[in-house]
């Protein structure tokens, strides 16, 4: 069973839709029982990161995902809820995030209008990652936000630009994290999840 942990953050509909569409034997949940049992998390998001960091303590399950991790379970994190992996971020003030990651979370200072919202092609930098098996380089995916990652060159799996070098997808061991919303980016973010799939399953 994969679980979507349900924290409050961001209406879930259409990720649970493209879960489904691409095999996923689903629960949306975060209860700690059910987390406990999950073959693999996804930590969806949307919003700010203390927000949301509060929400997710709110639940009581962040020492649960900690061990999940540990467990070499995977986990894959979405668009906010892969900014949530790392370390910290310095959206309105300075905040710790989970710690799964290495790497800080920090605002565009880009002449390109903020939040960087749309489609962009991808670059490979871990080319055979098994994650990236059925799309190719230059592929689009769909971006909104107006923070990114930085200091991610040890899990940097694709990237973009935006005037500066934009994680895309990261991963360490168990753990995935995309930038992009997969749920938005049509067929290209179907075969993403479907490679997730295989490499979990």
């Amino acid at each position: 069973m994969h679980v979507i942990i349900d924290y409050d953050v961001g209406n879930l509909g259409s990720v649970i839709q493209s879960f489904k569409k691409a095999g996923f034997t689903l629960e949306v949940s975060k209860d700690p029982e059910v987390i406990k049992s999950a073959q693999s998390l996804i930590l969806p998001g949307v919003g700010a990161f203390e927000g949301a960091m509060k929400a997710l303590e709110n639940t009581g399950i962040i020492p649960l995902i900690h061990d999940h991790v540990k467990q070499g379970k995977p986990l894959l994190g979405i668009c906010l809820g892969m900014q949530l992996l790392y370390e910290s971020s310095d959206e309105y003030g300075l905040h710790k995030g989970l710690g799964i990651l290495p790497g800080q979370i920090t605002k565009f200072k880009v002449d390109l209008n903020i939040p960087h919202m749309g489609w962009n092609s991808l670059r490979f930098e871990q080319p055979n990652h098994p994650v990236l098996k059925y799309i190719e380089p230059g592929d689009y995916v769909y971006f909104v936000h107006s923070y990114y990652a930085v200091n991610t060159a040890a899990t940097l799996v694709a990237d973009t630009d935006y005037d500066v070098s934009v994680p895309a997808i990261t991963a360490k061991d168990n753990v995935v994290g995309m930038q992009f919303h997969p749920e938005k980016s049509g067929p290209v973010g179907a075969r993403l999840l479907k490679a997730y799939k295989e490499m979990v399953e």
